[in-house]
């Protein structure tokens, strides 16, 4: 049995090789050298041996792809470098403008190539790979955090499941997975005489495929993949540019968009992404847009990143779908700040392969700008491939019985009256009580742009509020399986997996955790730079409005806006009892950066520096963990100083501020 054994390992690790070389031929080349037939025997044989020799299944072998048992639930994986959104552009004329950006910032000009690459409209993942073999894949998520699918991603045969060649001794390898057009219409056809319900369009299809708890409906699916990079390029030795790690990211056995292109200048930009909007719709998968992305990786670290995209690199979007239907009401929605939105109610149209009844007017002003008429014929298009709106009326097709759109003047949910405030466009509702802000914000905070607990979706939070089980924010954290278990829809594992995540909460970053509160004029980016300044949640409470306003990016308003909230007796008893509760949000470590040699340090710079451009230098010391002030005062630490540094330099000798010149600050941050 022994010799036996011994040689079928042999025959084992011969056929991986020849079935993983045949799948690279076949998946990513598009090359294949053996009929069907031939490579099904070497499939077959391989089956035979591994189930003869359970034991001899590697974590590498083709036979790993079918997908394995069903899961109960996917876990998280942070990144270990986030994995940023990028900034988009319109038109021919944005690109240029991404340019000049880029010139400004880098203050002296230099020669820059691009490379320009097709834009998937599929979903973003991570794949990372230790001694070659892969291990972990992921969602993108959050940016920083996703969710654990390698299973469903073992599944594809596009993503290798060893590399090839020498490969470092981990990579981290980032794509796009999407779904071909004809797998996908095939797909559809079959469900469609199987009685089920029909995927809207391949982006839809690919990333419900992914989320499957089960990897054999995974593998079903038509699923493919292309790679567009890693989270460090420096993982890659010898790789300068984005072309170079692209063309090593083929010699590793990854498929790359052909497609992609390395441009010299932004008119050869521009030309491509005319040639890809030309051939969009011959391509048998989706694409709604280009990449373009500073070539030199040199470049894209001084360049840097924002705080939710990288400065070097922009989203080009197609123009958008369109079709003409009817605008047969509007609606007043009530957000969870009390501003009072307008919503077209539309006869139902398909506007790039996705049904459209309603879309967002935003406020009174729109309307009003639009020349919008209740009856209307109205061209709707889905912007930047994705959020319906309304571009104009068809004014010829008018025939006199249209009417025009009148705003309330009490609030729909509460008949509170509303109020304009001054300087804004939007209508509010002030009563603090009002139903439906309470509801928005209850939705906001357990949902995906807030603390994303799972199982307390939309649908289940109104259905909470309705039945009297959450009527404030520690309502969720007191919240127990018995009371769920009563209600329609729910049963006792679903109410025990909610009342798990609510538990698994309560640990949460401070960042997230303003941002789930809802605090007017307080989105992502803001909550960042609050956890970075104040740490703690009772720090952030006693902040001064002075303190506030030293926080480079926060200004008089949203300043106003956080000392409000945290000074209302309410809220403060609301945040108390959310701490009776458990609920302890601190300053994230995921991604941490250890010690960083500014933090507490509050940089202001005055006169024109030789080296760097103002914007650079701001973002050198944000990365270094330093604050920049944009006025000076006592909180300041040091004034850097270029030419012609203005009366700044003796106010700051006066306040006992240090005063670095140019070269002090290059061996300061050095």
């Amino acid at each position: 049995m022994t010799e036996e054994k011994e040689a079928a390992r042999g025959r084992l690790r011969q056929l991986r090789e020849e079935i993983t070389y045949h799948d690279h031929r076949y998946y990513v080349l598009d090359q294949p050298v053996i009929a069907d037939a031939e490579y099904d025997r070497l499939f077959r044989e391989l089956l035979a041996l591994e189930e003869k020799f359970p034991e001899l299944v590697t974590a590498d072998s083709p036979s790993q792809r079918v997908g394995g048992a069903p899961l109960a639930k996917f876990a998280t994986v942070p990144h270990s470098h986030a994995m940023l959104s990028l900034e988009n552009a319109f038109s021919e004329a944005e690109l240029r403008d991404f340019e000049e950006r880029l010139r400004r910032f880098l203050k002296e000009a230099p020669q820059m190539t691009y490379v320009a690459e097709p834009k998937l409209d599929g979903l973003a993942v991570e794949l990372v790979y230790e001694q070659g073999l892969f291990i972990l894949g992921s969602t993108r998520g959050d940016g920083r955090i996703g969710e654990d699918i390698t299973q469903n991603l073992k599944t594809i045969a596009a993503i290798p499941l060893r590399l090839q060649g020498v490969a470092p001794d981990r990579l981290e390898v980032r794509g796009e997975v999407f779904m071909v057009g004809a797998g996908f219409k095939k797909m559809n056809e079959e469900r469609a005489a199987a009685g089920e319900p029909l995927f809207a369009n391949p982006r839809n299809a690919a990333a419900g495929s992914l989320r499957q708890l089960d990897p054999r409906l995974t593998a079903r699916r038509p699923l493919d993949f292309y790679a567009y990079g890693v989270s460090d390029p420096a993982d890659l030795a010898g790789c300068a540019t984005q072309g170079e790690l692209l063309g090593r990211l083929g010699e590793l056995g990854f498929k790359v968009n052909p497609l992609v292109r390395r441009c010299p200048t932004m008119a050869e930009v521009i030309g491509h992404y005319r040639h890809l909007l030309e051939i969009r719709t011959q391509l048998d998968y989706e694409i709604d847009g280009m990449v373009v992305k500073v070539d030199s990786f040199a470049l894209q670290e001084r360049l840097g990143n924002k705080a939710r995209s990288p400065r070097w690199a922009v989203a080009c979007k197609f123009p958008a779908s369109q079709a003409t239907t009817r605008l047969k009401a509007i609606d007043f929605q009530v957000g969870r700040t009390g501003v009072i939105t307008p919503v077209a109610v539309l006869e139902p149209v398909v506007v790039g392969g996705v049904t459209v009844s309603r879309a967002t007017l935003h406020n009174e002003e729109e309307i009003k700008r639009k020349d919008l008429k209740l009856g209307d014929m109205v061209l709707v298009q889905r912007a930047g491939d994705v959020i319906p709106e309304i571009v104009q009326p068809i004014t010829d097709l008018r025939t006199g019985a249209e009417r025009p759109v009148a705003m309330p003047a009490q609030c729909p949910s509460c008949g509170h009256g509303l109020v304009r405030e001054e300087g804004e466009v939007g209508l509010r509702c002030v009563n603090a009580h009002c139903p439906a802000q309470r509801l928005r914000s209850l939705v906001h905070f357990t949902g995906k742009g807030g603390m994303d607990i799972e199982g307390l979706g939309r649908k289940a939070m109104e259905q909470l509020f309705a039945e009297g089980l959450v009527a404030d924010l520690p309502d969720i954290f007191a919240m127990q399986a018995e009371a769920l278990e009563k209600l329609d829809g729910w049963a006792a594992k679903s109410a025990d997996n909610a009342v798990q995540a609510i538990a698994a909460s309560r640990n949460v970053s401070l960042a997230r955790f303003l941002a789930a509160l809802g605090i007017r004029h307080v989105g992502e980016v803001t909550a960042e730079l609050l956890e970075e300044r104040f740490v703690t949640l009772e720090n952030l409470m006693a902040a001064s409005l002075e303190e506030l306003l030293t926080i480079e990016g926060i200004g008089g308003q949203v300043a106003g806006s956080i000392r409000d909230y945290f000074g209302d007796p309410a809220v403060q008893m609301m945040l108390h009892r959310l701490r009776e509760q458990g609920v302890a949000p601190r300053r994230s470590t995921v991604g941490g950066q250890g010690e960083l040699p500014l933090r507490g340090a509050v940089l202001l710079f005055t006169g024109t520096l030789a080296s760097f451009s103002r914007d650079e230098a701001k973002e050198i010391v944000k990365k270094l963990g330093g604050q920049v002030s944009s006025s000076l005062n006592r909180k300041v630490t040091h004034l850097v100083c270029g030419d012609k540094p203005g009366s700044k330099l003796q106010k700051a000798v006066e306040l006992g501020i240090a005063v670095l010149n140019e070269k002090e600050f290059q061996q300061l941050i050095s």
